[in-house]
């Protein structure tokens, strides 16, 4: 065979048959996952859902809903933040582009195109969305919804800190930093400090707080400033689910402000996941609720005792001093008596114990691996509406590992990886314990050696020709 040469330039075809265009046999993944779409009637739904958004006397026909909603499922599936990304990895993968439905010579949707039928689209659509692949899941036998465990976390932002202004002046933080050098003395009225100087005198001055009530975002003015996971301070939103404990599916995901309390969000977010199993079109009532300690609060669980019938297991937040019951209801402290004798139980510390597993399990699936831990968008509207559609593709990956056993796109690499590392680990543990196989050939030898030498009490016996041979030795 002759080696082969690519060429810098390549006189493209002036004609191509539709037998000669490339083809891909697709992704067994996304192949499965539009065959259980098409089985459930998913396009026709949401085609039929969105015809009152759009126009219907003129006008060119639009991309249609269904490939707008696969695109963003695609974002999540392959871990894909922003919109750019997205349309590129649709229009580069012959594979994805046979789940969205195009043609080899049609062109993929661009990000823009996304973003107008995001705006056009409300999030009540998003929302729908969400519940028909609950009640997809309801139809599968695969959803309960009797014990809940909810648990928040933080989302960052699109908008940095040296965005913030001051809520009464309007100023920035530079010529808020500036000030107060001149009102200390340290540069006169008609100077201007330079840069470092104003870093060296912020990071040693005292009293260096920022607080939401005094500061506000120019370019998002809906992110807070919040303490990230990881210690850092960004603006950011909270994400709140509420999870199911017997299929793992994500029954509730609000998007709200990243300085609001989970405490005051417990009992909002309980009714919007039961709101959800109601329209996906199950009977079943959320019962019991697990949650960490940040959710306790006495008038938190006086409410839920007294309008709800939720059975709670929160812990208890050990408080200095203990608590003091004189400023406390008869109805509060039977609330709080009765949510620390379940919590302290062995139903209790087993929920606990399942929360932590389930609830961190969809964070990781959603922030980390699929790509949500940053916002790409601007707005709680404009983010609830992609993070609706990013938990809907959460619940389906879940539907489809329960039929199929494959839940993302990316799963069948994790096994190889996880196969190779295996092996990997096995050879590094036989280089560091190497096994010396003459060692347990000497050892043995010696052992034969010891029972065959005259000091051993049990010698070879000489048979005389009388005595018959049997094996008793009789």
């Amino acid at each position: 065979m002759a080696l082969g040469r690519r060429k810098s330039v390549q006189q493209q075809d002036l004609f191509i048959t539709a037998e000669d265009l490339p083809r891909s046999v697709g992704h067994v993944f996304y192949t499965k996952l539009n065959r259980l779409l098409d089985e459930a009637g998913f396009d026709s739904w949401i085609e039929k859902l969105c015809n009152p958004y759009y126009s219907q006397a003129r006008g060119r026909p639009g991309i249609p809903p269904g490939v707008y909603f696969r695109m963003l499922l695609v974002g999540y599936f392959e871990g894909i933040q922003s919109q750019r990304g997205i349309a590129w990895r649709c229009a580069d993968s012959l594979s994805i582009r046979q789940f969205l439905g195009l043609k080899l010579t049609d062109h993929s949707p661009d990000h823009s195109s996304l973003t107008v039928i995001r705006e056009r689209l409300p999030d009540t659509v998003h929302e729908s969305v969400f519940e028909w692949v609950l009640k997809l899941a309801s139809e599968k036998k695969l959803l309960g919804g009797k014990t809940v465990a909810v648990d928040s976390t933080t989302l960052e932002a699109d908008a940095a800190m040296k965005s913030i202004v001051r809520r009464d002046t309007g100023e920035d933080w530079r010529s808020y930093v500036i000030g107060l050098m001149r009102a200390e003395g340290l540069v006169k009225e008609n100077e201007e400090p330079s840069d470092e100087e104003i870093r060296r005198f912020d990071k040693n001055r005292k009293g260096k707080k920022v607080s939401n009530e005094d500061w506000v975002s120019s370019t998002d003015p809906s992110a807070k400033i919040a303490r990230m996971k990881d210690g850092t301070t960004h603006l950011a939103y909270k994400a709140e689910h509420v999870v199911d404990m017997k299929s793992g599916m994500i029954l509730g995901a609000e998007v709200t402000s990243a300085d609001n309390p989970d405490s005051q969000s417990l009992e909002d977010s309980l009714h919007k996941a039961q709101i959800h199993l109601n329209e996906a079109g199950s009977d079943t009532e959320i019962q019991e609720v697990a949650a960490d300690k940040g959710y306790h609060s006495t008038e938190t669980l006086s409410e839920l005792a007294e309008h709800t019938n939720y059975r709670t297991y929160i812990p208890e937040p050990k408080l200095p001093g203990g608590r003091k019951w004189s400023k406390y209801t008869c109805q509060q402290r039977q609330a709080v008596l009765a949510n620390r004798r379940r919590a302290k139980g062995n139903k209790g510390r087993k929920l606990q114990r399942s929360r932590s597993e389930k609830v961190e399990r969809t964070f990781a699936h959603l922030l980390e691996t699929g790509g949500g831990r940053r916002c790409r968008l601007r707005g709680t509207v404009k983010i609830q509406k992609r993070y609706f559609l990013m938990t809907a593709a959460y619940n389906l990956g879940v539907v489809m590992r329960m039929l199929f056993g494959v839940g993302t796109s990316r799963s069948l690499q994790g096994v190889m990886r996880a196969v190779f590392s295996f092996f990997t680990a096995v050879q590094m543990l036989y280089e560091a314990f190497p096994i010396d196989r003459g060692a347990h050939y000497r050892a043995d030898r010696r052992i034969r050696n010891r029972f065959t030498s005259s000091e051993c009490p049990f010698q070879k016996l000489s048979r005389s020709p009388e005595i018959a041979i049997s094996s008793t030795g009789c």
